[in-house]
């Protein structure tokens, strides 16, 4: 799971507070598609700690969570996929 800040030093804080709570966290700068400016370049940390963790974090400290693939979680709840019919539906009759 990944954290996105626009600022270094709530990355920082970020990751000094996942390591104080016992998960790894490591900062880096994160390059977005289209980004030409290094200065514009935003932080992310990646953690092994919960979604909930991060997520309580990153609201915060005004970033966004990333999920990486992989990262969702699995589908509960009792919902089946829906019986979708292979061929279109006949209105009248063949001859």
């Amino acid at each position: 799971m990944r954290g996105i800040f626009f600022d270094a030093d709530d990355a920082r804080a970020v990751a000094a507070r996942l390591e104080h709570g016992g998960w790894t966290a490591d900062v880096r700068r994160e390059r977005l598609a289209g980004e030409d400016d290094d200065e514009d370049h935003p932080w992310a940390v990646t953690t092994d700690a919960p979604a909930f963790v991060l997520d309580v974090l990153v609201d915060s400290h005004d970033g966004w969570l990333d999920p990486e693939p992989g990262d969702e979680p699995p589908r509960t709840g009792g919902t089946v996929p829906l019986d979708l019919p292979t061929a279109p539906r006949r209105i009248k009759r063949s001859p």
